[in-house]
């Protein structure tokens, strides 16, 4: 008898926590999914209407969806019975509660960073970034992470910790962007012509700014060539504009260098050294 009322009593305590499984899975549902499929395209709706940016609409759309699913969660928990199956397992909880501690550190680093990348506006979805060796296309940015898109087709989910621990580059936030190429010279050519052709290609250009205008200035003295700085402007700058400006650009200057003889020579390096044979390194042995 005892052992029928045990097995009765099992039966019973698990017909219990799958009632109680099945409300807390109906009342979070009841909550998530109007959240789910109503509300945030609605919000997303009035955001695109107001033209908010996307830097700032996307992020908050996820947290808005990330709400709703903790608040039907904690929800579902008041009102089933899961509560009490919790507070009965308290130390695996605790345990839990612990190891969720631990491992939410990270998380919590990167969503108060995402906070301050999402607010920072200088870097927005669509901008080209650098930082450490690497750079590319900002795609998406959550509380946790930003989603790059590199040149060569690669996507890079970065910590927003990361980028906001390292020197980040974004060359694309102003209006005019800078750029040099160096150009190496030989040292028996014309370097006051060499540079005039610098500047002369640079005004040829309609995509290079004449205010401010192009400038060359020599920057070293190489081992084989003279290195000759070219400084130009691009208006509204974007990552393809600047590759094609910038090949163009210094396609015009070897054309034009070639056409007058003036030389861009490759490094050069001299090896000495000498030559024995087997003989007579024999014969100095002996």
């Amino acid at each position: 008898m005892t052992q029928i009322r045990s097995l009765e009593q099992v039966f019973a305590e698990l017909a219990t926590v799958l009632q109680d499984g099945a409300v807390f899975l109906a009342v979070a549902a009841v909550i998530y999914l109007p959240g789910r499929y109503l509300v945030v395209p609605g919000a997303r709706w009035l955001m695109d209407a107001l033209d908010i940016d996307d830097t700032v609409e996307l992020p908050l759309l996820k947290a808005l969806n990330a709400g709703f699913g903790v608040f039907a969660v904690f929800t579902a928990i008041t009102v089933s019975g899961v509560a009490s199956f919790l507070a009965a397992t308290e130390a695996i909880t605790a345990g839990a509660t612990i190891a969720i501690g631990f491992a939410s550190k990270d998380v919590l680093g990167n969503f108060v960073s995402g906070v301050f990348i999402v607010a920072d506006p200088t870097y927005n979805i669509g901008d080209w970034i650098q930082w450490k060796d690497k750079e590319g296309i900002i795609e998406d940015i959550s509380f946790r992470v930003t989603r790059i898109h590199t040149f060569d087709n690669e996507l890079v989910t970065v910590p927003n910790s990361e980028l906001t621990k390292n020197t980040i580059t974004n060359p694309v936030a102003k209006d005019r962007l800078r750029v040099t190429f160096p150009f190496g010279v030989g040292y028996e050519d014309d370097l006051e012509r060499a540079q005039d052709i610098i500047v002369e290609e640079a005004l040829a250009n309609e995509e290079i700014l004449d205010r401010p205008g192009p400038s060359v200035r020599i920057q070293e003295l190489g081992d084989s060539a003279v290195i000759l700085q070219s400084r130009f402007w691009i208006d509204r700058p974007a990552r393809t504009d600047f590759v094609r400006i910038r090949s163009e650009f210094v396609e015009d200057v070897k054309a034009r260098y070639d056409a007058e003889g003036i030389s861009l020579p490759a490094p050069q390096r001299e090896l000495s050294g000498s030559i024995e044979t087997a003989e007579r390194v024999a014969a100095n042995e002996s």
